[in-house]
Formats: C-alpha cells, sequence, structure tokens
C-alpha cells in the first residue's frame, strides 16, 4: 500500500496573500495607493518571490492591478463601476435575503436579532469603524443562510469589490440613520418570513448605499473646486 503524501501548511505567499488582502480591505494600503515591495519584503523579513507571487493572486482577484514597468497598485473603483457594480449587488443581495428567509431557522433569525442590535449601538454612537463591520457581518451572515453555493460564490467575487470602498457612504450626512432605517425594515420582513419583502428591502438598501456614494463623491468635487477656485 502506497503512504498517502503528507498535506502541506499554506505556502508562505498565500499567508501574504492572506495578509495583503486584509491590508486593502482596511486601507492600510488604500485605493491608487502604489504598492512598495521593497518596503513591505523588508518589514515582514521575506524575499520579494512570495510577495510579487502574492501580488498575481490578488491582481487575479481584481484588487490590486499590475502596470508593467512600473510596480503594483491598489485598485480604485471609479464612479462608472460603481454605478454597475451596486445595481447587481442588490439583485444577488436581495436574492440571498429572499432565500434566507425561507430557510432560516428561529435560532438563525436570532442570530440575525442579536447582529442588528449591534448595528443599533453602533449607529447611536455614530461609529462609522464599527457600523461598517457590524454591517458586514449582518450581511455575510444573510448569505450564509440563503445556503446557495452558487449565489454564494457570485456574492463572494463581486462583495469584495464593494468592500473596496470600505464603507465611505456611511460619511455622507444622514447616511446611518438612513442605513439602520433601511435595516430595521429588512429584519422586520425577516422576522414575519415575508421573502419578497426582505428581498425588495435588501435590494433598495443596496441602491440606497450607492445614491449616498455618488452624493458624497459630488460634494467632494464641488469642494475640490471650490478650493482651487
Amino acid at each position: 500500500m502506497v503512504e498517502p503524501t503528507p498535506l502541506r501548511p499554506a505556502s508562505l505567499h498565500e499567508e501574504v496573500a492572506t495578509r495583503l488582502r486584509s491590508m486593502v480591505f482596511e486601507r492600510q494600503l488604500a485605493p491608487g495607493q502604489w504598492i512598495d515591495e521593497l518596503a513591505l519584503a523588508r518589514d515582514w523579513q521575506i524575499s520579494r518571490t512570495p510577495l510579487r507571487e502574492a501580488l498575481k493572486v490578488l491582481a487575479a482577484e481584481g484588487l490590486v492591478t499590475l502596470v508593467p514597468r512600473q510596480g503594483c497598485k491598489v485598485t480604485e473603483l471609479s464612479e462608472d463601476d460603481a454605478e454597475q457594480l451596486f445595481p447587481v449587488m442588490a439583485l444577488l443581495e436581495g436574492r440571498c435575503a429572499f432565500e434566507a428567509v425561507r430557510r432560516a431557522t428561529p435560532a438563525d433569525v436570532k442570530a440575525l436579532r442579536r447582529l442588528h442590535e449591534v448595528l443599533e449601538k453602533h449607529a447611536a454612537a455614530n461609529n462609522i469603524d464599527g457600523y461598517y463591520r457590524a454591517n458586514h457581518e449582518f450581511h455575510t451572515k444573510v448569505q450564509a443562510l440563503a445556503g446557495n453555493r452558487w449565489l454564494d460564490r457570485a456574492t463572494n467575487e463581486l462583495r469584495r469589490f464593494v468592500r473596496l470602498l470600505r464603507g465611505r457612504q456611511l460619511n455622507w450626512p444622514g447616511r446611518i440613520e438612513a442605513s439602520i432605517n433601511e435595516h430595521r425594515v429588512l429584519l422586520d420582513a425577516i422576522e414575519h418570513r415575508d421573502a419578497a419583502r426582505a428581498e425588495r428591502a435588501m435590494h433598495d438598501h443596496l441602491l440606497a448605499q450607492l445614491a449616498a456614494l455618488k452624493a458624497l463623491r459630488a460634494h467632494e468635487r464641488s469642494q475640490g473646486s471650490e478650493r482651487h477656485a
């Protein structure tokens, strides 16, 4: 009998890719920022080979862009990207909510209620960072409860690009208050087992995020124009 080949731990470049991915999502590496490979290799005490392999992984995922003879920079979503991305995410996450309602157990609904209560606390404190993290956890939970591997795959693929924005729209005045109200409507639909209403609520919630992001970007452009006038 042939002895099985022992499983190997994750390779170094996979560990580096995980760390880089986290830095991108946490905006420690900001959208549009050039990645200093030499500095990272020095700080992490690794050679540039696993770092470059890791960057190729993130490039394949669309999180960074490799520029020939210049290096690598973090992907930055344009306004057109956001306009095209959010309506698709609204469809996907709306379907997640629909299927989650049909599959969720009473214990699952209670778990969502607890996550919502965390959102309420951060909203009351106007804690943008805390609200963003709790919101991501809530949406991830709804997606998991849907239990549809194909929907899961498509949603995960696009959610990483939404995470590049890291909830920027929450900086728009009144957005946290509007967002928590949208979540209340969504949770009420889930608790009443109204799958169609939950789907609409989630869909509209994503489009409201887009509207707030557009308003914020328009305001930033106008402020920039005034400073250079």
